[in-house]
């Protein structure tokens, strides 16, 4: 019997989790059976039944940054699959620093394990053929992932529907994130989908063309 090929083994699915409504999302290969998690940011019980759904078993748990909408139920997702969490060095004080965010927005604290690996600008995810692009500016350690197989950018809160991520908040950088946008971002294939933080998707082209902070 032939193999699918790779575009048409991969699978995403997008929902969003968390008092916050960040995007997260579920990138698996139907063949393997195998899938990254992406930004965890709530609703554990909703995430392991997406995946329970989807038939699939978690290697990783990866994140785009370090706000508290992104990792809320990333220590809850561990303990039910024993995935290993994976985040950029960057952004430590701020995983560190939970239980003030979570005071800060009025959400009930939760403790996190420490990540057990720290994510490398262009490290390979070692599934569905995903790469970690770094792209600083809304946090120092934010990190996009591409996955060329699907032609699919997880941007995190880089890059929005007509929009950029705010650097207003710890460790953001207005500069640094446009320099990430233009030359990581821009560079993907104009029709790649992009899955935001939070909001609609959109395309890199239409972001380009469109986007009026950051234009190609």
């Amino acid at each position: 019997m032939d193999q699918p090929n790779p575009a048409e083994r991969i699978v995403v699915k997008t929902f969003p989790v968390g008092p916050l409504q960040c995007n997260c999302s579920i990138i698996g290969d139907t063949l393997t059976g195998l899938a990254v998690l992406v930004d965890p940011g709530g609703d554990a019980e909703l995430i392991l039944k997406e995946l329970d759904d989807m038939g699939l078993k978690v290697v990783s748990i990866i994140h785009t940054h370090a706000h508290l909408d992104h990792i809320l139920a990333a220590g809850e997702i561990k303990k039910a699959t024993g995935a290993p969490i994976y985040l950029h060095e960057g952004d430590m004080f701020l995983w560190e620093g939970v239980a003030e965010q979570c005071q800060m927005f009025g959400v009930p604290p939760v403790k996190l394990p420490k990540p057990d690996h720290f994510i490398n600008d262009d490290q390979d995810l070692g599934c569905c053929g995903g790469v970690a692009l770094h792209t600083p500016g809304h946090t120092p350690g934010s990190t996009s992932f591409w996955f060329d197989q699907c032609n699919t950018l997880i941007a995190g809160d880089t890059l929005f529907r007509g929009s950029i991520g705010r650097t207003d908040l710890w460790g953001g950088n207005f500069e640094s994130i446009v320099d990430s946008i233009k030359e990581r971002l821009y560079t993907l294939d104009d029709d790649a989908t992009v899955i935001t933080g939070h909001g609609p998707s959109t395309k890199i082209g239409v972001e380009k063309e469109t986007n009026m902070f950051v234009r190609g």
